[in-house]
């Protein structure tokens, strides 16, 4: 018997707790559309976050970021299966409430991002070995009880502040925003072509282009918001916010007509 029917053995046992009550999985399937859709996620966010930032008080901007982070994810933890504007809008909150985390330790506290990007990396490995050691898998294809949606969650929002530091730490050395993004652009392929060889397994694959996806968008959004004067185009972080958020609905309503994404298990 392996370790995933030990687990449905145990959660099925008439006293276990809500948390590992079972629900469908309540995560996309993964496909082109859920790359793109992430891509773009992670840059309205950087330029969302920057926008409320500087349109109102930074205390109340990140008030409303979580805010919004705790609804979208309350709307999520209520179903019992994946619907998809809900699930990527609690993506969305995440991605805006993850960056104001990322930066509240860098602007507010004067934390380096040479000190917060590993401290990040280790909280998202401390919340992997944590849902490893009580799940035995990290896999998005089983997140169907309470517990894993929690797992799941918690890693989101730590690879959504790492790559946020991450991100801003590249550009501060140097590379600027369009060259983080090129270079992330490399590096969000080398998990692919090492799954591809069979050198990488798919789970450590995908987390591994997951973390990847957040400085590729967040470097990609501020080169187009940024003024010419930080290496930018300067479109302007209001403009940019806008036109990523109506390609993440356009994509997001298409995936809920056509079920593309719907989670098979």
């Amino acid at each position: 018997m392996n370790a995933e029917h030990v687990l449905d053995h145990r959660d099925d046992h008439p006293l276990a707790p809500d948390l590992v009550r079972r629900t469908a999985n309540k995560v996309p399937e993964v496909t082109v559309y859920f790359w793109i859709i992430k891509v773009l996620t992670t840059g309205m966010g950087e330029t969302a976050s920057d926008f409320l930032a500087k349109a109102l008080n930074p205390a109340l901007a990140v008030g409303i970021g979580g805010l919004g982070f705790v609804v979208s994810l309350v709307l999520q933890f209520s179903l019992r299966r994946y619907v998809a504007w809900i699930y990527w809008t609690g993506i969305v909150m995440v991605s805006v409430f993850g960056t104001m985390a990322a930066d509240v330790l860098h602007v507010a506290l004067g934390v380096p991002y040479a000190i917060s990007t590993p401290f990040f990396a280790l909280v998202l490995a401390v919340v992997f070995g944590w849902w490893y050691a009580s799940e035995r898998t990290l896999s998005i294809h089983r997140i169907d009880s309470r517990r894993r949606e929690l797992f799941y969650w918690a890693a989101v929002l730590s690879t959504f502040a790492l790559g946020t530091a991450a991100g801003d730490l590249t550009a501060s050395a140097g590379l600027r925003y369009l060259g983080s993004a090129v270079l992330f652009a490399v590096a969000i392929c080398i998990p692919a072509v090492l799954h591809r060889s069979g050198l990488l397994g798919a789970v450590a694959a995908f987390w591994g282009a997951y973390v990847i996806t957040r400085p590729l968008g967040a470097s990609l959004a501020d080169w187009m918001a940024l003024p010419h004067n930080r290496a930018g185009l300067a479109m302007g972080l209001g403009p940019v916010t806008l036109s990523w958020a109506v390609a993440i609905i356009g994509l997001v309503a298409y995936m809920a007509i056509s079920k593309r994404d719907a989670p098979t298990a």
